[in-house]
Parts: C-alpha cells; structure tokens; sequence
C-alpha cells in the first residue's frame, strides 16, 4: 500500500485502538461506579457547564455514531441537543450505557480492515481531510479528555480521590 496503512500494521492499529478504547470506556464504567448515589452525577458546580451526566451522554452519543453506527453499522440516531439537555437519569442507567460501550466499541474497532482505515473520514474535522485512522486516534483523545473531567468532577463533588481501576 502506498500513501496509507498496510494490511499488517491495519490488522495491529485496529487491535490496539480496540485495546485502548476497551481500557477507557472501562475506566469510564468504573468512575461510575465509584459514586456513592445519584446525587452529584447532575451538579454542575460554578464554572463548570457540564454534569458528570451529561459528558457520559455526550461520550455515548459520539462513540455510538462516529465508531457504533459509521464503522460497525449498528443501527443509532444521534440527537446532539438532548445529550446537552437531558438531565435525571438513573445511575444505573449510566453504568448500563458505560458498560454497553465497553463490549460494542472495541468488538467493532477490532474488526476494521485495511481500507476502511484508510478512508478518508467523510466530515471535515480540521482543516484538511484526515483517514479513518487519524480521526480514531482523535476520538481516543476527546474519550481521555471527558474521562480526565469526569474524574475530576467525580472527586470535587463526592469529596472522593482516586479510584483504583482494574487492571485489563
């Protein structure tokens, strides 16, 4: 292959981006299942625009239509808005959804070819098309960024310190 991935080191990316991604959406699950109850999981302190609610919505909402739905064909409707506006859920129903993405995202990161990774992404994320790839590598990041503030929040708002994830 010229100008992209080869078969080899596509089969090695997939795998490890499935790795990372299954190690991430745990930690996210475990996050979840540090709070004591449902309280905090709303509260957005002063400063703050976002629940801990609300970036494990948005993180679902992303990864279910960008990995979920464009890569593995499972069938999901994003709806940008509600992710940014519902509010009350359960924390079980969080921790459902956390644990759901876990098993789905890497199954279908894991199974990607050679040439859907050197496909170019059909939107426009910077200021230049970028591959299947680059923009999985860049979704890995946005997974980290949100995980770090959930994290953070997790532990202003819970009067809680680091939690200790289980090794995969």
């Amino acid at each position: 292959m010229v100008n992209g991935i080869n078969s080899e080191v596509g089969l090695k990316l997939a795998s490890e981006l499935a790795a990372l991604f299954r190690r991430d959406l745990t930690r996210l699950a475990q996050e979840l299942r540090a709070f004591p109850d449902q309280g905090p999981l709303w509260v957005k302190p002063p400063g703050i625009n976002n629940s801990i609610g609300t970036l494990v919505l948005h993180l679902e909402a992303n990864l279910r239509d960008y990995i979920g739905f464009q890569l593995g064909g499972i069938p999901y409707t994003r709806q940008r808005e509600v992710e940014f506006s519902q509010t009350g859920l359960d924390i079980s129903d969080l921790r459902s959804r956390a644990d759901s993405l876990a098993s789905m995202i890497p199954e279908v990161l894991g199974g990607l070819s050679e040439a859907q990774l050197n496909k170019m992404h059909s939107k426009k994320a910077w200021s230049a098309p970028v591959s299947m790839a680059q923009f999985l590598i860049h979704l890995h990041g946005h997974l980290n960024y949100h995980l770090g503030q959930i994290d953070y929040l997790r532990r202003i708002l819970t009067s809680a310190g680091a939690i200790d994830f289980a090794q995969l």
